[in-house]
């Protein structure tokens, strides 16, 4: 049995033409299905893993406290001295103890507590400095200079404004006079 094809007329050249230009459109389509692919691939991050997910953080974490201008935690790259740290925390302050200073060649370790002591006062009692930031309105109150209004306006302040940045805030906003402002900042921190 014979079966009977017949092409339209002109159609071999059609199918001459057609069929290079539908491979190669194939191959097109191919390749970019298999680089999508490859690239998801590639990017998709590995499992994670627990022990290794956090790293830990490089340097010292050291605490300073007492008499400088910004005690708390700071972090110090290792091999630093005790100098940086109390550098680091603002500096000495104008009531620290300079008979009884730290080691400052000493070299810090992760966890070290640096501690400046505080000058005694002539009736040998230790200076105390009051959080101007923290301090609740009694503690305001024993800071010298410090009516009960005005520490009342100083916790307005920091509860309208989220705090002082600087202690001459208190002569420069609140309007405390420069002669209460020189013997309150001995007994202020922030």
């Amino acid at each position: 049995m014979r079966l009977n094809l017949r092409f339209v007329p002109g159609g071999k050249r059609l199918l001459l033409i057609a069929a290079p230009v539908t491979l190669a459109l194939g191959i097109v389509v191919a390749a970019y299905l298999y680089s999508s692919a490859a690239s998801a691939a590639a990017t998709r991050p590995p499992a994670p893993d627990p022990v290794l997910d956090i790293p830990s953080q490089p340097g010292l974490l050291v605490h300073v406290v007492g008499a400088v201008e910004n005690p708390g935690l700071y972090r110090l790259p290792r091999g630093d001295r005790v100098f940086d740290a109390v550098a680091a925390a603002g500096g000495l302050s104008p009531d620290a103890d300079l008979s009884k200073l730290p080691d400052f060649a000493g070299r810090l370790k992760d966890g070290e507590q640096v501690k400046v002591a505080f000058a005694k006062t002539s009736s040998g009692t230790v200076v105390v400095r009051v959080n101007l930031n923290q301090a609740t309105l009694q503690e305001l109150e024993t800071v010298p200079g410090f009516t009960a209004a005005f520490a009342a306006e100083c916790v307005d302040y920091r509860t309208n404004y989220g705090g002082f940045q600087n202690t001459r805030e208190l002569v420069d906003i609140l309007g405390m006079s420069e002669a209460e402002y020189v013997i309150a900042r001995r007994y202020l921190t922030l």
